[in-house]
């Protein structure tokens, strides 16, 4: 399990789902591993008052898992294929430490998750209230000039899983929760 979330780059799909229980009929067809089923996750989301990650584009943020217990502290970008995450153990700490640092939280995001895994890839599929719900195709790695054999091995994948190109989110979540709030 542990091989499956570790490198500095990750290449990444992101589906919206019409249809969640043919997605998932989808996936049980190719028999995937599961790590966890309907986890709840909370993502928190750091940076400066002045947005200095975002401008940048980058994210920090830390997240919580349960039942299972798991804690991460995770950077993306810059740029869509840059992430890395590391286990913590105080979740608290690692919060009072970025207060200590100038970071303030700017967002809270909450899903539930169920992670499976297929091959070398884990695929997600999320709900998030007010949202919607996605399947995500993913592969982490350290080697970077393995990118562009991993995309096209998603995609084939997200045809197996009957995903279309009509179907792909581009916008990340932070994106999607920030723009929604914009519509208020």
């Amino acid at each position: 399990m542990a091989t499956h979330f570790q490198g500095r780059f990750e290449v990444e799909f992101k589906y919206r789902l019409a249809d969640r229980a043919a997605f998932l009929a989808a996936l049980g067809r190719l028999n995937p591993e599961v790590m966890l089923e309907d986890n709840q996750e909370r993502d928190c989301y750091f940076d400066t008052p002045e947005r200095t990650l975002a401008s940048q584009d980058k994210s920090l943020l830390i997240r919580i898992m349960q039942p299972s217990g798991i804690r991460l502290w995770i950077v993306k970008g810059p740029g869509p294929d840059r992430c890395e995450a590391v286990n913590i153990s105080d979740t608290d700490k690692a919060i009072s430490m970025l207060h200590s640092l100038g970071y303030q939280q700017m967002l809270t995001i909450d899903k539930r998750r169920s992670i499976y895994f297929l091959g070398p890839f884990h695929l997600t599929l999320d709900h998030l209230a007010g949202i919607g719900d996605f399947a995500e195709l993913a592969i982490m790695t350290d080697d970077e000039s393995a990118l562009p054999a991993y995309r096209q091995q998603l995609l084939a994948l997200a045809t197996e899983l009957d995903l279309h190109d009509e179907q792909r989110e581009t916008r990340s979540y932070r994106t999607l929760y920030e723009q929604q709030g914009s519509l208020k």
